[in-house]
């Protein structure tokens, strides 16, 4: 049986959990923002409006990915959309 915890105890696995999320947070936007930079974007004069959604249509993306991946239908090579919106502005790095 397992022994039962004092307040004090929940509030410290409480606090503990607070740290470990912020610092979550902090990496992923760490992750973000190296990408952001690496693409050229953190130099670009972009609406924070129009960022949110661009970030959105990544987001819908990639849940129809994995959606996909999931209910076992096939998906495109090397994670490239198919031809929907925004496909036809993508250039093809195969050289």
């Amino acid at each position: 049986m397992a022994a039962k915890l004092s307040i004090t105890d929940i509030d410290a696995q409480i606090e503990k959990l607070r740290e470990r999320r912020k610092t979550l947070i902090v990496k992923s936007a760490e992750r973000f923002a190296r990408a952001a930079t690496k693409a050229g974007l953190a130099e670009m004069e972009i609406a924070d409006e129009e960022i949110d959604r661009i970030f959105a249509e990544i987001a819908l993306r990639f849940r129809k990915t994995h959606s996909k991946e999931a209910s076992g239908k096939a998906h495109s090579p090397r994670g490239q959309p198919d031809s929907s919106a925004g496909a036809a502005s993508e250039v093809s790095h195969d050289g």
